[in-house]
């Protein structure tokens, strides 16, 4: 199942999932750990009502989740990444990179796949990386 995660203009957190027509669970919170933790306690409570109704729980309910985040979640998220760093590392103008950050501007496509493929690399480099 794919849970987007997304900053509201009042500041505060949605969990939802993307991809499943039988149901529908969302979090929200102040943080995202917040809006993570009430969108698991909304996935049980539909798990729940399946039971009692003595229907099967959909696959998608007792697979692990896979987060989606929108730019400025992320950046919340993994708040020890220094945004003008990450920036200069993929290419993209830093003060262009904060923009994204604070949702401020529109990003195409092409700038989100580019900053995709980065974390997607920067992932398997720490994957393959051993520390002694």
């Amino acid at each position: 199942m794919i849970v987007a995660i997304e900053k509201q203009k009042d500041g505060t957190y949605i969990a939802y999932n993307k991809d499943c027509d039988k149901f529908t669970a969302i979090g929200s919170g102040d943080t995202i750990a917040e809006a993570k933790e009430d969108f698991f306690n909304s996935v049980e409570e539909i798990k729940e009502v399946y039971q009692e109704h003595g229907d099967e729980i959909p696959a998608e309910l007792l697979e692990e989740p896979v987060f989606e985040f929108d730019l400025a979640s992320f950046f919340e998220f993994y708040s020890f990444i220094n945004v003008t760093a990450f920036a200069k590392m993929i290419g993209i103008n830093g003060s262009l990179m904060r923009q994204y950050k604070k949702g401020n501007t529109y990003i195409s496509n092409t700038q989100l796949e580019k900053i995709q493929n980065f974390v997607n690399a920067m992932g398997a480099d720490f994957q393959r990386l051993r520390l002694g």
